[in-house]
Parts: structure tokens; C-alpha cells; sequence
């Protein structure tokens, strides 16, 4: 069963959400801040974020933001007591699910958790399972990356970084933006954690077949380029 993110500060409100969704089966996780919850979705930490708007240190408006620029594609379906019609386009806009209005009947929360769920298990099962350039392929089922057909022994964050910058082929991706989306964080201070991971990358990858995958972009950061993989 789904594991569910509830995300309130009212801690009466919270507790009933907890009991009504494990009494249907997901598994839930409850907090109370914001920046806890922040945390705990940009680890992949649930199937589904039921996110209140008004909460301490961060606001769900900030939450779902950075989430969704961070290319987060969790569900998340926004809940606040204000019901103003700019409210819920602003939460739409910014790439929210749904958008419900205290208070609410908890069999309408339900109703539209299960179709959330659905929708996003249907786009899941679109996205393609493989991806590679030239003779390198990465399974983002198994986590398993080949060169040339053998197998290559990726740490997990380095194949997250190698899968996110396959992705994102032919552009340019700056250190911070690749810091906040496979490390999970805002950027901080240092980047130094992005070029020692590309380094070791490259040990894997360029240094064993004798090839160049990842380019580095000189004062922006690092792309893997189409007409690249034609040389190898």
C-alpha cells in the first residue's frame, strides 16, 4: 500500500488524518513543520504529500515550489483553511495535485487521494525504463548502468547523478542545480560534492573504456552532449 507524507501543524487535524488513512491501509508519515516535510519528500520518502499552506518555517507554497523545481514529481495535494479562489490557482500553478478546503469530509480526501495515486502510477508506467546514450545505458528499474554491455559498479548518487544528467542531455546544468535536485538540498555553500561525484564517474566510465561522457562546462558546470556519444 501507499505510503502517504501528511503535513499539518494542527496537531488534532493531523492525528485524525493518521487514523482515517491507516484505517484504509497506506502507510502514513505526520508532521508538523515545514521544513521537516521539505526534508522528508525530497528523500522520496512518500507515494503521496497531503500538505497544509500555512506552517512553521516553511510555507506549503515554498514547499511545493522548491519541490517542483527540484523535479519532484510526487503527488501533493494541497490543504488549507482559506478557501480564496487565488489561493488554490497559485497552488495549481505551482504544480500542485489538488487543492481542498477546511473543512473538508475526510471520505472527499480519500476520493481524491486514490485518484492522485492512480494518475501517478499511469504517467509512471509511461516513462521509459532505459536510458543511454551511445553504448552507455542505464535500467532505472534495477539501478543497474552498462557500458558497451558491462555492467558498471555505480554507487547509488552516482547513478542518480549519471541518470540526471542524461536526462538533461545537450544542456548545460550548473553545479547548485544539480546539488539541490540529486543531493536534495538548496545550495548551501560548497559544490565541491558535485565534481568529487563526476570525478569518480569518470574513473568508472571514461577511464576504463577510454571515452568522454560528461563534458565540463567551464564556469557553469557540467553536460553530457548527443554528438559526444558519436565518437566513442
Amino acid at each position: 500500500m501507499a505510503k502517504i507524507l501528511v503535513v499539518e501543524d494542527e496537531v488534532r487535524l493531523a492525528r485524525f488524518m493518521e487514523l482515517e488513512l491507516s484505517h484504509e491501509g497506506y502507510e502514513v508519515v505526520t508532521v508538523h513543520d515545514g521544513r521537516e516535510a521539505y526534508d522528508l519528500i525530497m528523500d522520496k520518502a512518500a507515494d503521496l504529500v497531503v500538505l497544509d499552506v500555512m506552517l512553521p518555517s516553511m510555507s506549503g507554497f515554498e514547499i511545493l515550489k522548491k519541490v517542483r523545481k527540484a523535479e519532484r514529481d510526487v503527488p501533493i495535494i494541497m490543504l488549507t483553511a482559506r478557501g480564496e479562489i487565488a489561493d488554490k490557482v497559485n497552488g495549481l500553478d505551482l504544480g500542485a495535485d489538488d487543492y481542498m478546503t477546511k473543512p473538508f469530509a475526510i471520505e472527499e480526501l480519500l476520493a481524491r487521494i486514490r485518484t492522485s495515486l492512480a494518475r501517478a502510477n499511469k504517467e509512471e508506467k509511461k516513462k521509459p525504463q532505459t536510458i543511454g546514450i551511445g553504448k552507455l545505458s542505464l535500467n532505472l528499474s534495477s539501478h543497474e548502468a552498462f557500458y558497451d554491455g558491462e555492467a558498471l559498479n555505480l554507487t547509488k548518487k552516482e547513478f542518480e547523478l549519471l541518470a540526471y544528467l542524461l536526462n538533461n542531455r545537450n544542456n548545460a546544468m550548473t553545479r547548485e542545480t544539480i546539488l539541490s535536485v540529486v543531493w536534495g538540498y538548496d545550495y548551501l555553500g560548497d559544490t565541491n560534492v558535485v565534481d568529487v561525484y563526476v570525478r569518480y564517474l569518470r574513473q568508472k566510465i571514461d577511464d576504463r573504456f577510454g571515452v568522454k561522457i560528461i563534458g565540463t562546462v567551464r564556469g557553469v558546470g557540467y553536460m553530457i552532449k548527443d554528438e559526444d556519444a558519436g565518437d566513442q
